[in-house]
């Protein structure tokens, strides 16, 4: 081979492209370089090092006359870090999402390695290469930068055989779990020849104690400490009397060691749950990549399905891959997972420590694990042999990613179940409407399971019209019928669900002498009171006051609160049932890590009578002394300037409604609104979809919004408000010479919240079926908007928003 040409995506956030650039590998690196790995390259004028992927490598490249190309620098892996399937996917991330291919080759790494980190060698067996041997000394480890170079290629063919093995150790120093061990140096026979003085009880104990163990295994400290009753002290003085030999060795951290996980056996199906199986486990066996939309009613047993088509799919010696939409619901759906499948399952999403994160990372690239649970971020889970993949409440918003590449997490699992040659399956009682429309025309096979397992009617619901009620209320939020009926609960030792939607303390503090609304400086929204931290805070960008006890504007007194949150409901019920237990769950009581799932335990072990939380308590729950739920505002999501805001009450009062009666007991449902014979409250009593479905269709039809018409979203953002908005007329006059009559253009108009962090936000939509000439000018304008940015300019495009706000 006479030259060697790498090409590279290379990381510069200033100017950022899809296409990569050609770098000359030099001769001593020929053997290091792969397709997935990254490099240290030089770039620009200053020729500073920056990062990059390699993304091909070809040999004696044609190039310009009088170009001289630069050299890769330094190769950082010893191994890809991007799998092909990745490079694939980056590929089709960057285009489908109008996002720079760097930054989709990024989402696809380990935290362990987008974080700053070092690496280490480890031996994990003795080599054949006295040079190298020598290197490591006494240690079995020792730190990758200062190998010297000839031996890389050695490295990596020891790599292969499994001798050895690379430790990312990332900034917080979370790479690898050390614990405690030993192993027994001396026989039992030799123990019992060991002399020991009659009153050394401690030593005597440790010897009785050692010969019971097997000579050179290997024993973890701690639990050899729990077994004897014995201390980390008197294992030292072993130690020195040349007993045992201490040492430390690597422990993969698990999440969920202490949380007594009882083991479970299949259930057994319903006719309609055996269908439903049946019917996935088909396409497994011809490894055919159909999407099942599986829709059943809260209670229905959708977690036994799912469980048993993942075990069908480990059984023919494939992986499988599982998502939920929020960490809330994680610990729950994490049990049932963890109690079918044991240690083969992984578990991935933000709520778990750094070094919690890397080790499932590690157990699922080992293929120690071959099951993966988590939230959006799971989907590019490095599995290599997915079987299948299910995605719970497939209708949730938090699938969508915010920032770029703004991926959602469905369109994600649909490509790797092309790639992986299997099934995917999206459940939910309250379906999104364009999957319900795709199960309609037959793109998706619809799966139904229309009735709950253990038999019983759908929860009972009940409407309390706050217009007539609200006046007669003991506390505003809270109507004399809701009262009663947790009254009822309590006497009977029964357990009530309250949804609020809304965190804090109240929305916001008004004079009432001059109308002045205390405001964030930075933002266009009021400011929300938090008691706990007795501050007025802003919920995007952070920004925190005392609470005010006059008026900034006329300087009376008379400031009051106005609103409803978590926190205010929390201090109302407390006053109206003084022995009431109740545990509030909300984003700011479960900020710390662990807390989502120590408050549902607490619940789940009737240690409370009430959970009053947001959203994230009305899905997924599953606690069988719960016979009342109540809402206590329907009406939040109704009045946002969104086409969507009925379809998210409708599925939010649906969702809700069936954490009531879910086990002998039967449920009631409270829904406290203002608005009673709105279709979308009206529909989501009856608990009825199919009619909600037909209902909304014909709206979203005569308004022509998804899934009727595809969506675009273009924002624009300066710290001028003139300039964004110049920007935006620019780009809807460029649009009108491309779009075909067809296509719709709404805008450009200010962002429901115009300035949050001094920023001004200006928008528009567009609506189409089939431009042709659309995405080649949505990615030209992603490129052309960066020599923008040095001015400021920040420009957004989003597909197929799921809000418009």
């Amino acid at each position: 081979m006479s030259k060697l040409y790498a090409l590279v995506i290379v990381d510069v956030p200033a100017m950022q492209t899809n296409h990569p650039y050609t770098y000359l590998v030099p001769k001593q690196l020929h053997d290091q370089v792969a397709v997935g790995k990254r490099v240290i390259v030089g770039f620009g004028k200053g020729d500073r090092h920056v990062q990059g992927f390699i993304v091909d490598l070809r040999e004696d490249l044609p190039t310009q006359a009088g170009v001289t190309l630069k050299e890769v620098q330094e190769v950082l892996d010893l191994e890809p870090v991007i799998t092909q399937e990745g490079l694939q996917l980056a590929d089709w991330l960057a285009d489908h999402t109008f996002a720079f291919k760097i930054r989709c080759l990024q989402v696809l790494l380990p935290n362990a390695l987008k974080a700053a980190y070092s690496k280490t060698l480890k031996r994990l067996q003795p080599l054949d290469d006295p040079q190298i041997d020598a290197l490591f000394g006494q240690s079995d480890e020792i730190d990758l930068a200062q190998l010297p170079a000839q031996f890389q290629n050695q490295i990596i063919h020891y790599r292969h055989q499994g001798k050895v093995e690379i430790i990312y150790h990332v900034k917080d120093k979370v790479a690898k779990k050390q614990v405690p061990a030993f192993k027994l140096l001396l026989t039992p026979e030799q123990l019992d020849q060991v002399a020991v003085s009659p009153r050394a009880t401690k030593q005597l104990a440790m010897r009785d104690y050692l010969k019971t163990l097997e000579s050179a295994k290997l024993y973890l400290q701690k639990p050899a400490q729990a077994a004897s009753g014995l201390t980390s002290a008197d294992f030292r003085t072993a130690a020195k009397k040349g007993w045992l030999e201490q040492s430390q060795v690597e422990q993969y951290r698990d999440p969920y060691a202490d949380k007594n996980i009882t083991a479970t056996k299949p259930l057994e199906l319903t006719p309609d749950q055996n269908f439903a199986v049946k019917s996935v486990q088909a396409h497994i066996d011809q490894k055919d990549n159909r999407t099942f939309l599986l829709q059943g009613v809260t209670g229905s047993g959708k977690t036994e399905v799912y469980l048993q088509m993942m075990a069908y799919a480990l059984k023919q010696g494939r992986q499988a891959l599982m998502l939920v939409p929020e960490i809330s619901l994680t610990p729950q759906m994490m049990r049932r997972v963890k109690g079918r499948f044991g240690d083969l399952v992984a578990v991935m999403h933000s709520g778990l420590s750094a070094g919690e994160r890397y080790d499932e990372w590690r157990r699922i690239e080992r293929k120690e694990a071959r099951v993966v649970i988590g939230a959006r971020s799971a989907i590019f889970a490095p599995l290599d042999n997915i079987g299948i993949i299910i995605m719970d409440e497939e209708h949730e918003a938090s699938y969508k990613q915010d920032e770029m590449p703004r991926y959602h997490a469905r369109d994600v699992a649909l490509w790797r179940a092309r790639y992986h040659h299997c099934p995917v399956v999206l459940g939910s009682a309250t379906p999104s409407l364009e999957s319900r429309a795709r199960a309609m025309k037959n793109v998706y096979t619809w799966l139904t399971l229309p009735k709950r397992v253990n038999g019983q009617a759908l929860p009972k619901v009940e409407l309390i019209d706050m217009r007539n009620e609200g006046k007669y209320a003991p506390v505003p939020d809270i109507s004399n019928t809701m009262l009663n009926a947790i009254k009822d609960r309590l006497i009977k030792g029964e357990q009530t669900v309250l949804l609020l939607n809304r965190r804090g303390y109240s929305s916001f503090v008004m004079c009432r002498e001059c109308g002045y609304v205390l405001k964030c400086p930075n933002c266009d929204v009021s400011l929300t009171l938090h008691m706990d931290s007795h501050s007025m805070r802003c919920h995007y960008c952070g920004h925190e006051e005392a609470i005010p006890q006059t008026c900034d504007s006329c300087h009376s007194r008379k400031v009051r609160y106005y609103g409803t949150g978590t926190q205010k409901v929390e201090e109302q019920l407390q006053s109206l049932l003084p022995t009431a237990r109740i545990i509030r769950m909300d984003v700011d009581t479960t900020r710390k890590k662990g807390a989502h799932e120590r408050l549902l335990q607490a619940f789940g072990n009737k240690e409370a009578d009430i959970l009053l939380g947001t959203q994230m308590i009305a899905k997924g729950l599953d606690f069988p002394d719960v016979t009342l739920v109540g809402v206590l505002n329907a009406d939040t999501a109704l009045d946002l300037p969104d086409f969507r805001a009925s379809e998210r009450t409708f599925q939010l009062l649906t969702q809700v409604a069936g954490r009531a009666g879910r086990a002998q007991k039967a449920g009631q449902v409270l829904i406290q609104t203002y608005n009673p014979q709105h279709y979308a409250i009206q529909l989501a009593k009856g608990q009825d979809y199919e009619r909600y479905f037909q209902t909304e269709m014909g709206f979203r039809h005569r308004v022509g919004y998804p899934p009727y018409y595809y969506t675009i979203q273009i924002t624009a953002s300066y710290d001028n408000e003139a300039a964004a908005a110049k920007k935006m007329f620019t780009i809807a006059g460029e649009l009108g010479k491309i779009l075909s009559p067809q296509a719709q253009v709404l805008g450009p108009t200010p962002k429901a919240i115009m300035r949050i962090k001094n920023r001004y936000y200006y928008q528009l939509v567009i609506k189409y079926k089939h431009e042709p000439l659309l995405e080649d000018y949505l990615k030209g304008l992603l490129i052309q908007a960066q020599t923008e940015e040095k001015k400021g300019l920040k420009l957004v495009i989003d597909r197929d928003p799921l809000n418009f706000i």
